[in-house]
């Protein structure tokens, strides 16, 4: 037996914006948001219609992120093409950011509402076997 992912958790100043983004992206739902008894917060959980895992619960938190990003999000395209779906994400608000990857490399580097990184791979779904 082995373990596996059931959510991704990340914290943000704004829950609900960068949880509309995310499901923008994903093309995902809320499933579920869980009050705080603190501050009248709370905890966004996002994911497939389905309900399937793994989903993403995003936290209130105070703090401004500062430095890189030490855990992020590959994305492929799929059902379209990489320009197209970079496009798309662009248009729902992400932003190029240089993180020091060379010219070379197949992925784009983008940031969400909130500065959190995460790649667009430079190969569709369609492309990648």
């Amino acid at each position: 037996m082995s373990s596996r992912i059931a959510q991704v958790a990340i914290e943000a100043e704004d829950p609900q914006l960068l949880s509309d983004f995310w499901c923008a992206v994903l093309d995902w739902v809320v499933l579920d948001w869980v009050v705080l008894e603190v501050e009248d917060d709370a905890v966004w959980c996002i994911g497939p219609a389905d309900g399937s895992q793994p989903g993403i619960d995003i936290a209130p938190t105070a703090e401004t992120r500062s430095g890189k990003s030490r855990l992020h999000l590959d994305l492929r395209a799929d059902g379209v093409s990489t320009e197209d779906e970079l496009a798309r994400l662009l248009g729902l608000g992400a932003r190029r950011v240089d993180i020091g990857q060379g010219p070379e490399v197949t992925w784009t580097v983008l940031t969400d509402p909130e500065d959190n990184e995460f790649c667009l791979l430079g190969t569709s779904g369609a492309d990648a076997g």
